[in-house]
C-alpha cells in the first residue's frame, strides 16, 4: 500500500486559503465539498477543524467555537482542532480577556476531549493534515467517506442522515423535506413538482434528486 495516494475531503470555503494551496503540492487526491462539519476529513474517524489565531478569537467572542465543537465531537471518533499562527498573538490580536482564552482552551481539551495542534504557518498546517491522512489511510488502512457519518442518536437523526445523502441536500433542507413529507419513503417517492415546494429546492435540484432515485444502478 506504500504507493497509495492519500484522499482528502476539504470544505469548499478552504480553497481560498494558503493552507489549501500548500495542500495541493502534496501527493493527494483532493475532493472539495460543502461540509456541515469540519474543514478537512482525512479518514472515516478523523475530522479536522482549522482556525487561524484571529478566527479562533472571533469564534470565542461569538460563541461559534463551541457549536462547532459539539458537531465535531458528535460526528467523528477522533476530532482535531488545528490553530494556525503564533500562539503568543492569542493575547494581543483582539480585546478578549485572557481568562476567556484560558477557559476556552481548557474546555476544548477537558470538556470536549478535542486535541489542539498548533501550527506556525499554512505550509506547516498542510503538512500536518497530509501526514495525519497518510498515517490513517496508508499505515492504518482507514478509508475516507464521501459523506460524513454522524454518530446517530435517534431515528430522526438517522432519517436526516439518509436524506442528506441526496444531491446538494444539507442538514437544514433534509429536515424540511422530512417535515414536508413525513417519512424517508415519501421523500424518495415524491415527484419533482412536489420537491420544488420545499424551501431551498429549485427546479435543477429537484430534477437531480428525482433522476438519482429513479436511475437504474450500474456498477
Amino acid at each position: 500500500m506504500s504507493g497509495k495516494r492519500v484522499e482528502l475531503i476539504v470544505d469548499h470555503r478552504e480553497k481560498r486559503t494558503r493552507t489549501f494551496e500548500w495542500l495541493k503540492t502534496f501527493d493527494a487526491d483532493i475532493t472539495e465539498k460543502q461540509l456541515d462539519v469540519a474543514d478537512y476529513i482525512v479518514s472515516d474517524r478523523i475530522g479536522i477543524e482549522r482556525k487561524t489565531v484571529d478566527d479562533f478569537l472571533n469564534s470565542i467572542f461569538n460563541k461559534r467555537l463551541f457549536e462547532q465543537l459539539e458537531k465535531l465531537t458528535g460526528t467523528f471518533e477522533k476530532p482535531l482542532l488545528i490553530i494556525e499562527g503564533d500562539p503568543g498573538h492569542l493575547f494581543e490580536l483582539r480585546n478578549v480577556h485572557p481568562n476567556a482564552i484560558h477557559g476556552a482552551l481548557s474546555s476544548i481539551t477537558i470538556d470536549y476531549g478535542v486535541p489542539i495542534i498548533w501550527s506556525h504557518s499554512p505550509k506547516v498546517t498542510a503538512s500536518q493534515i497530509y501526514w495525519i491522512a497518510y498515517r490513517e489511510q496508508v499505515k492504518k488502512s482507514n478509508g475516507v467517506q464521501a459523506r460524513v457519518c454522524k454518530k446517530v442518536k435517534s431515528s430522526g437523526e438517522h432519517q436526516e442522515f439518509i436524506i442528506s445523502g441526496l444531491p446538494n441536500i444539507n442538514s437544514k433542507i433534509s429536515k424540511r423535506l422530512l417535515e414536508k413529507f413525513g417519512t424517508v419513503k415519501n421523500v424518495f417517492s415524491a415527484r419533482e413538482e412536489r420537491l420544488m415546494k420545499v424551501e431551498g429546492i429549485g427546479k435543477k435540484k429537484a430534477r437531480d434528486i428525482f433522476c438519482l432515485l429513479n436511475e437504474k444502478y450500474e456498477k
